[in-house]
């Protein structure tokens, strides 16, 4: 799962049991949603009883929030590498975009459609995975803040429309075209007017 799911900690039987089970749990949220998951289907397909599946397992809500929040500790940690070396804001920006869509558009992502199903999930883990994307978000808000942009320009409404365009690439990419890094370099220069 290109290292989007992380289970820290020592690795010992029962610890390596659980890291099954949340990627098995990854792996089925991805395809069929949260709503479409259920506890009965983690278990059944990672091969554990209903009782046994709760010792590695808080609940379903408790999963999906920890996925959720791993794969976002992934994506933050690599945009940060992207962009530490670079200088210049433009090619920070651009190399941000291109780590985001390298996560996102890779066959086997967990992110997109983690981040996609915000409406299925009961409101409590709502505001629970809006408060870790929003912390996530804050990489973009200090990359778009060091632009040069003209003075009329809305950081904020300029940040959440260069995310919108980002976060639904995956619904017209088709490998063999653009590589996620051209793709990106073509949104930048789409927003800085080029």
């Amino acid at each position: 799962m290109r290292n989007e799911v992380a289970c820290a900690g020592p690795v010992d039987e029962g610890s390596s049991r659980r890291r099954q089970i949340v990627e098995i749990a990854a792996r089925l949220f991805a395809r069929k949603g949260y709503r479409g998951t259920s506890m009965r289907d983690i278990g059944d397909q990672a091969g554990v009883l209903g009782g046994s599946l709760y010792h590695h397992i808080k609940s379903k809500d408790a999963l999906f929030v920890e996925l959720h929040n791993a794969a976002l500790d992934v994506a933050e940690d690599r945009i940060a590498e992207a962009v530490r070396a670079r200088k210049e804001p433009w090619v920070r920006l651009e190399a941000a975009c291109a780590t985001l869509l390298d996560i996102q558009l890779a066959p086997d992502s967990i992110t997109t459609p983690m981040m996609n199903d915000f409406r299925e999930v009961p409101d409590a883990v709502r505001e629970q995975l809006i408060a870790r994307r929003d912390r996530f978000e804050g990489l973009f808000r200090e990359l778009v803040a060091a632009l040069p942009l003209p003075p009329r320009i809305d950081r904020s409404v300029y940040r959440n429309l260069l995310l919108k365009q980002l976060n639904s690439t995956h619904e017209w990419y088709r490998p063999g075209g653009l590589s996620p890094a051209e793709i990106a370099a073509q949104i930048v220069a789409v927003f800085r007017q080029e």
